[in-house]
């Protein structure tokens, strides 16, 4: 029969072969990488997931994140070659691809992102420092971000750092800057808007005094045919009328003096202060028109009275 002190003292051998095995073993995941340091120094590097061994006690093992990590950098201003004030928020993407340069170097993600940042200032500084703001904001945006990203990617090395990516995610001008350029490109619009309405004006004059010249010339033209017509209309009415007063004088001037008689007598109004031999009536007096033949000598013997 077993003493109990036997099992104590199997019990507490157990319990330290469990905390030595339990410190020994460490588990790498699937986006994790684990550096193994002993008394401070570097010993072991895993990169690969699954459970893996250590000294127990004296090993260490610290775990770094090996996904894409993200970097924003706050916005800051940067001068184009042409002088131009840009403010660039841009970000980058980056992994750390050696974790034993990376722990020696900054330490820690913290430490890193401050570093990076750092580098990515100067590295947006450097490549849109030697451009235009035109090339900034519109033709070589893609190729300028790349330039940044290789700059950045070689300064980033010597940390144990791959810089994946790097974005422009705005390049604008300041904001007292475009205030001042929309009111500029304001002012350029309603110049253009007051230049049309001008040339529109002077278009829609020149069209009206084309129309009224052309209506000027339309309307002399059609009087000068009317009254060509009219004075053709009067000649061939004079010939008609004379070729009748030709035929038949008589007939003629009875015609004259009906006309005359319709257009003088009027209604309401027939009037005439004219003598009654006048010979404006003689077709009253006579219808052939002719004057009373005068008496002979002996008919004005024989009407005289005898003494």
């Amino acid at each position: 029969m077993k003493s109990p002190v036997s099992g104590i003292v199997t019990l507490i051998l157990l319990f330290v072969v469990v905390i030595v095995g339990y410190s020994s073993i460490f588990t790498v995941s699937q986006t994790e990488q684990a550096l193994v340091v002993r008394l401070g120094r570097p010993v072991d590097v895993v990169s690969e997931p699954g459970l893996n061994f250590k000294a127990p006690f004296i090993d260490t093992v610290i775990l770094i994140d090996k996904r894409i990590l993200d970097l924003e950098n706050p916005s800051q201003e940067v001068i184009a070659s042409d002088q131009k004030r840009l403010v660039v928020d841009a970000f980058a993407r980056y992994r750390i691809k050696n974790p034993l340069r990376f722990y020696q170097s900054v330490g820690s993600i913290q430490a890193a992102n401050v570093q990076l940042t750092t580098l990515l200032n100067a590295a947006l500084r450097r490549v849109l420092g030697e451009v235009t703001f035109i090339n900034v904001v519109r033709d070589e945006r893609d190729s300028l971000m790349m330039r940044i990203r290789e700059q950045l990617d070689r300064e980033a090395d010597q940390y144990g750092i791959q810089v994946v990516d790097v974005r422009i995610r705005r390049a604008d001008l300041p904001e007292a800057n475009s205030q001042a350029v929309y009111q500029r490109m304001q002012t350029e619009r309603q110049r253009e808007a007051a230049e049309f309405r001008a040339q529109g004006g002077q278009k829609a004059q020149e069209i009206r005094s084309k129309a009224d010249r052309e209506a000027t010339v339309i309307v002399a033209e059609a009087n000068s045919t009317a009254e060509q017509v009219r004075g053709a209309g009067d000649a061939e009415r004079n010939r008609l009328f004379a070729e009748a007063y030709g035929r038949d004088p008589d007939f003629f001037a009875f015609y004259r003096s009906m006309s005359a008689y319709e257009t003088g007598l009027r209604a309401n109004d027939t009037r005439f202060l004219l003598r009654p031999d006048s010979e404006f009536f003689r077709f009253f007096a006579n219808p052939s028109g002719h004057p009373p033949a005068a008496p002979s000598a002996a008919a004005a013997a024989a009407a005289a009275p005898k003494q």
